[in-house]
């Protein structure tokens, strides 16, 4: 028999000489009886990093060279096909990337979550907080007759609402919309929000139905039980 070429030598794992029926023997053999092309596909679907030939070879139990020789040829096939990604060779590993024609449609996507519309209870919140501001979490509670602390939570992770102190006789947060909110909506000021205020209750009105002593609200802290808004769990 002739011998077989060093670089391509199926590569052995480190230090271990896998008999045939040992786990690790039966594995490999299972991993060497696969088609190349779509074992390679497989694994680089996962990979976090680009791929050498080297470690690719290893780990499909076939020779360096006749891994090179299959990606090039996948990623001339996916070339020729005209698909939405494509394979290359970077530092000096193999990695899936999209094709630049459709970097449009990956934006939209990534920036879909963050464009989304809010949800009826968000906007409810938001319409207190932006009316009633500097005002409690309590209050609007009180105002939307519901408990809004995950509603809250979401308007500050989305850099809708911030803090703005505490209120002075119970120490309860208070908060305000923010610039980002101004620029979502449009406006160059609050005083240009639509003349909404009075057809919210006074403040002195909901006075005796808020408890301003309960504990200020926690934005780290788990959700309380919110009836109406439990199915309301859109991302914004």
């Amino acid at each position: 028999m002739s011998a077989v070429p060093a670089e391509d030598a199926v590569p052995a794992e480190d230090g271990a000489v896998p008999t045939e029926n040992s786990p690790a023997g039966d594995l490999r053999s299972a991993v060497a009886g696969l088609d190349l092309k779509p074992a390679l596909e497989a694994v680089l679907m996962v990979v976090d990093e680009a791929a050498t030939e080297e470690h690719l070879a290893k780990v499909l139990q076939r020779p360096r060279r006749a891994v090179a020789v299959a990606l090039r040829e996948l990623a001339d096939e996916y070339t020729v096909q005209g698909r939405g990604f494509e394979l290359r060779l970077v530092a000096g590993g193999w990695r899936y990337y999209t094709r630049p024609a459709y970097a449009a449609a990956v934006e939209g996507f990534v920036l879909d979550g963050q464009h989304a519309r809010l949800t009826q209870a968000a906007l409810e919140t938001l319409a207190v907080v932006a009316y009633r501001q500097p005002v409690s979490r309590s209050r609007v509670s009180a105002v939307r007759g519901v408990n809004c602390d995950g509603v809250m939570r979401t308007l500050l992770q989305r850099g809708l609402v911030e803090e703005a102190g505490a209120e002075p006789e119970t120490g309860a947060i208070l908060y305000r919309t923010t610039n980002y909110f101004l620029e979502r909506m449009g406006l160059r000021g609050l005083d240009e929000l639509p003349e909404l205020a009075p057809f919210l209750p006074e403040a002195d009105a909901i006075e005796a139905e808020t408890q301003e002593g309960l504990p200020s609200f926690d934005p780290d802290a788990p959700d309380a039980p919110d009836t109406r808004d439990a199915d309301d769990q859109t991302e914004l």
